[in-house]
């Protein structure tokens, strides 16, 4: 768990040096392994994952690389996301159609059955996930409130340190120093995840 807290700081640390591309090409080398990370995830399948990437990039090239740069964000990850709902929808109906079917294609051959594969975690896996979000969850309860607030915001709502600052009425220089707090006692209290 604790690995995942210093993850956490090095995606904090990057968000605040990431600066706003100045070209397309730029912006697109900045999101193209998370978007294929995000899609892999959810589609359990590294063709379709790089076919939905793909596709959300030339979509966003095509009709919204006359925007400003700011607005390319939220659009290029609205299309991925809309992008691979569709590819799962592709999917269902294709396992339902060879289930109409009755597995036979009009030669009388036997289809192969196509059922995704289930990629998701395993019993064990699911309860060591419950386990270490119970312990989580205590921890970050544990924490002094401006702590806790820092940590919530910018950790788990994404607020940039300004935002915070604005959000928890004191000066950017106290969120940090509150983040950083936070980070610290949770690796402390969460040793025993690592």
């Amino acid at each position: 768990m604790t690995s995942a807290v210093s993850t956490l700081d090095a995606e904090l640390l990057a968000e605040d040096v990431r600066a706003v591309p100045v070209s397309m090409d730029a912006f697109l080398a900045q999101v193209e392994r998370r978007a294929f990370r995000m899609a892999e995830l959810n589609l359990g399948h590294r063709e379709d994952a790089l076919d939905a990437v793909q596709d959300a990039m030339l979509r966003l090239v095509k009709h919204y690389s006359d925007k400003p740069p700011q607005e390319w964000t939220p659009l290029f990850w609205g299309i991925l996301r809309r992008r691979i709902v569709d590819l799962q929808r592709r999917r269902k109906v294709r396992s339902i159609v060879v289930g109409w079917l009755g597995g036979r294609d009009e030669d009388g051959e036997d289809l192969p059955a196509w059922e995704p594969a289930d990629t998701g975690p395993g019993p064990l896996e699911r309860l060591h996930d419950s386990q270490s979000y119970a312990d989580m969850a205590a921890a970050v309860k544990r924490l002094p409130q401006r702590q806790r607030e820092a940590f919530m915001l910018r950790v788990l709502e994404g607020l940039d340190v300004a935002e915070t600052a604005q959000a928890m009425g004191c000066s950017e220089g106290s969120v940090k120093t509150h983040l950083s707090r936070a980070l610290q006692r949770l690796r402390d209290q969460l040793e025993d995840w690592r």
